[in-house]
């Protein structure tokens, strides 16, 4: 008894972080059950057969997979755009001194820490207000503009650790500028922008709230499974979100394997 609590002592940290890991891939597991389900009614919310019916045709359900390419160009051109503009907001506000400096800084925390309704309700206003038009565009607006925080923090965290020493050397060894930032700079800043413009594209595609507001018409995949949840939940529901679920263990997978060559060749 005494051996087994000493090596409980030993490994309880490991422990803790495999029943969190399970507890956080436990919704992932059930979605990955379900979709290969085959319920008697609307609902699939209890397992009735093993098939694979919603596998083989995915788009069966009228205007599902619309919202879905829609949710995704979406979500591309948000990602585009913020990670553009947070990236050159992120390089002004570590590198250059001017007034304000500061008060920027607080400000780009604002949309993290705001309630979502908020910044939907007072975007919709400004909508209004310019009398724009509902639809594709007003969505993706607003999911630049919520996402661009989110891309400025991964990005100034990334080029705050930067040693300036490696392009002074660049420069010593005469590369002008643009040499120097597409040689030097962008390539170590780059795991900052992976990042952030991973995470927009994760946030502006699962964005249900502001979307919401904004949309008009218009229909993102979450706008569709909240309207299916009201008169029955299909399959391929389940099947979308395995499949987007293995495509990111996927590239986190590659994003390892890439990082361990590098590692090795250095």
């Amino acid at each position: 008894m005494a051996a087994f609590f000493r090596w409980l002592r030993r490994n309880v940290i490991v422990i803790a972080g495999l029943l969190t890991l399970a507890y956080l891939l436990l919704p992932n597991i059930v979605v990955t059950v379900f979709s290969f389900n085959k319920p008697k009614g609307r609902f699939n919310y209890s397992w009735q057969e093993f098939s694979l019916d919603a596998w083989r045709d995915p788009c069966g359900v009228a205007d599902m997979c619309g919202s879905l390419s829609l949710s995704l160009q979406i979500a591309t051109w948000a990602t585009i755009g913020a990670t553009v503009l947070g990236t050159m907001i992120a390089f002004a506000l570590v590198r250059y001194r001017f007034r304000a400096r500061g008060a920027i800084n607080s400000l780009i925390f604002l949309p993290m820490a705001m309630p979502e309704v908020v910044m939907a309700a007072s975007l919709l206003t400004l909508f209004l207000n310019m009398g724009a038009q509902l639809g594709f565009w007003t969505v993706l607006i607003a999911h630049i503009m919520f996402c661009l925080s989110f891309v400025v923090t991964a990005v100034k965290a990334r080029v705050m650790s930067m040693d300036p020493r490696l392009e002074q050397a660049a420069q010593d060894l005469y590369a002008g500028p643009v040499q120097t930032f597409l040689r030097v700079t962008l390539p170590i800043a780059a795991p900052g922008i992976a990042a952030g413009a991973l995470l927009a594209f994760a946030l502006s595609f699962d964005d249900f709230i502001i979307t919401n507001f904004n949309a008009g018409s218009t229909v993102t995949f979450p706008m569709f499974v909240w309207g299916s949840a009201q008169r029955g939940t299909p399959v391929q529901i389940n099947v979308i979100g395995t499949a987007m679920f293995l495509v990111a263990v996927l590239l986190v997978l590659s994003g390892m394997l890439i990082g361990k060559r590098r590692n090795k060749r250095a």
